[in-house]
């Protein structure tokens, strides 16, 4: 049987008016250091995002995506943020901020395989 390691995760949200607090699921965030693994999902839907803002900036919008998962992986050309441990990575890119680019809470779960549940969690909270 298959031994079962804790994970963390969050969903990433769009929030293209921050005042209005209203947000589009748009990846999700998941670290498990049994795996040593951080990797996100992502998928930014233009339509359903030009239904909620037609002024947002779509290429601005998937830099932001593209720069979060650079953090997540470590590359180091990105920012010192990329540079930290990976345990320190996740809790930055999952801190409370109230920019565009926002974190639900961070949840918790057991898996077996943490692509696997990364791909499962992606399916039911982003697609």
């Amino acid at each position: 049987m298959p031994e079962n390691n804790q994970f963390e995760y969050a969903v990433i949200r769009l929030v293209p008016k921050v005042e209005r607090e209203e947000f589009l699921n748009v990846g999700v965030v998941l670290y498990c250091v049994r795996q040593q693994f951080l990797q996100m999902k992502y998928k930014l839907d233009v339509d359903k995002l030009q239904l909620f803002c037609k002024q947002a900036d779509v290429h601005e919008l998937k830099q932001y995506l593209h720069a979060f998962n650079e953090i997540c992986l470590g590359v180091h050309t990105v920012s010192p943020i990329s540079q930290l441990p990976m345990a320190s990575r996740f809790r930055w890119l999952t801190a409370t901020r109230s920019t565009m680019l926002q974190t639900s809470k961070v949840h918790p779960g057991l898996c077996a395989d943490a692509a696997t549940i990364l791909d499962k969690i992606f399916t039911e909270q982003v697609l």
